[in-house]
C-alpha cells in the first residue's frame, strides 16, 4: 500500500494575514466564516475554532497585525525625535503611499474595516474607533509639541490643525478606494501643510521654519 504523505502544517502566519486581506477588502460583517475558512487554507470549522475562537477574536488578532505592519506609518506621530511638522508630514505621505498601493486592499483597515455595524457587532465598531481616536490623540500632541516649542502661534486657527488633519487621513481612504493615486494626495498632503505654514512662527531672518 502506497504510503500517503503528511498533512500540510497549518501556517497561523499566513492564515492571518489572508484574513486581514479579506477583512480589509470588504469590511467585517460583509466576510463569512465560509470565506475566511477557504481563502486560509479550506480549514475545516472545527480548526477554526480551535486556533481562533470566533470571527470577532480572528478579528481582533488581524487588527493587531495591520498595526504591527501596515499601521506602522503612524509611528511618526509619536516619534518626539522628529520635529512635530516633520511627523505629521512623514506619517501622512507615508499612508498615502501605503493606502493608495494597489499590492493590498486600498485604503486603511482602521478607517473602513467595521462601519455600520450591527448592534450585536458594537465592540468590533468600537474597536476601530479607540484606534481611530489614538490617531486624533497623535495629531494632537504634534500640534501641541509645536506650541509649546514655539513652533507655531497658540490661536484659533492652530487649536483645529488636530481636526484638520485627522479629517484629511481619513477621507484619504475613501479617495484610495477611488482610485486616487500616491501623487493625487502627495500634492494635496503639500497644500494641507500650507495650513500648518500659515500659523508658524517667523524667525528672526523673516522666514518660516520650513521656508528656503
Amino acid at each position: 500500500m502506497a504510503r500517503t504523505g503528511r498533512p500540510r502544517e497549518f501556517d497561523r502566519d499566513r492564515a492571518i494575514d489572508a484574513a486581514m486581506a479579506l477583512f480589509w477588502s470588504q469590511g467585517y460583517e460583509p466576510t463569512s466564516l465560509t470565506q475566511l475558512k477557504s481563502c486560509m487554507g479550506n480549514i475545516s470549522p472545527a480548526s477554526f475554532y480551535a486556533a481562533f475562537g470566533s470571527k470577532e477574536a480572528l478579528f481582533r488578532e488581524v487588527v493587531e497585525r495591520y498595526l504591527a505592519t501596515y499601521g506602522q506609518v503612524m509611528a511618526p506621530l509619536w516619534d518626539e525625535s522628529l520635529p512635530p511638522r516633520d511627523a505629521i508630514e512623514r506619517t501622512l505621505r507615508g499612508s498615502a503611499r501605503m493606502q493608495s498601493t494597489r499590492t493590498h486592499p486600498c485604503g486603511c483597515l482602521v478607517v473602513s474595516g467595521a462601519s455600520n455595524c450591527s448592534p450585536e457587532n458594537e465592540p468590533v465598531q468600537a474597536l476601530l474607533a479607540d484606534e481611530r481616536q489614538r490617531t486624533r490623540a497623535g495629531f494632537r500632541a504634534c500640534v501641541k509639541r509645536a506650541i509649546a516649542s514655539g513652533e507655531l502661534r497658540n490661536c484659533a486657527a492652530t487649536q483645529v490643525l488636530p481636526d484638520i488633519f485627522t479629517t484629511f487621513f481619513h477621507g484619504m481612504t475613501c479617495e484610495a478606494r477611488d482610485g486616487a493615486t500616491s501623487e493625487n494626495l502627495d500634492t494635496a498632503i503639500t497644500s494641507l501643510l500650507t495650513l500648518w505654514d500659515a500659523s508658524a512662527v517667523v524667525s528672526e531672518t523673516g522666514k518660516h521654519p520650513k521656508s528656503p
